[in-house]
């Protein structure tokens, strides 16, 4: 197959996705926000007063949806290396997650505070070796963890992405250890043929 008929099967595919037209009809800038969303309604993760780190933040849409929540009464900090517009009541920190500088500007902003939850919707550069991608997803997830143990207030919560595959126990277990509950959620708006699922930590323990 071409690279140019793999293009155009991929954006017929995206124009019929009942998410990308549902978040282009609500002006959400992806699909992505249904993710949130429906985790949210059913776990309750967001509140008004909340202060959110939102990391791999780019093009915006959690971001977006946080907002109209938390409004001007908590605050929003949005990561990410690749641009974002702006969104009202987000501060945006442009940059590597993985950048020891960054994380050190997001912990400034945040003061000595603490923040009530941190979500992550990142992935690593795909290589297109399984094994490998698995690998840097994992070792992702680990700085997103250490990030945690620094940022979050007790009782904050951590909702991250990972892929099914070698490690993800591992992880899980690694969790317990500073939350009461981890969970798995999978939501409707991931795509079926995606090995993406989510993980929801509460109630952080320092």
């Amino acid at each position: 197959m071409t690279k140019s008929k793999s293009n155009k099967q991929w954006l017929q595919s995206q124009n019929q996705d009942f998410y990308v037209k549902k978040a282009r009809e609500l002006n959400f800038r992806s699909r992505a926000v249904y993710k949130l969303m429906e985790i949210n309604q059913k776990d309750r993760l967001i509140k008004p007063n909340h202060c959110i780190v939102d990391l791999g933040a780019s093009p915006g849409s959690w971001s977006q949806y946080l907002s109209s929540i938390v409004n001007s009464h908590g605050q929003i900090i949005a990561i990410d290396i690749l641009p974002i517009e702006p969104i009202k009541h987000v501060k945006f920190i442009s940059g590597d997650f993985a950048d020891e500088n960054v994380q050190k500007k997001c912990l400034r902003q945040v003061g000595n505070n603490g923040v009530d939850l941190v979500i992550s919707d990142m992935a690593p550069n795909l290589s297109g070796i399984k094994e490998v991608d698995q690998c840097r997803n994992i070792a992702l997830a680990e700085l997103v963890y250490d990030f945690c143990t620094q940022i979050l207030k007790p009782g904050g919560d951590l909702l991250i992405k990972l892929f099914e595959g070698e490690g993800t126990q591992g992880y899980r277990e690694l969790l317990k250890q500073k939350f009461d509950k981890v969970l798995m959620r999978k939501p409707k708006a991931s795509r079926d043929k995606s090995r993406e699922f989510y993980i929801l930590a509460r109630s952080f323990r320092l």
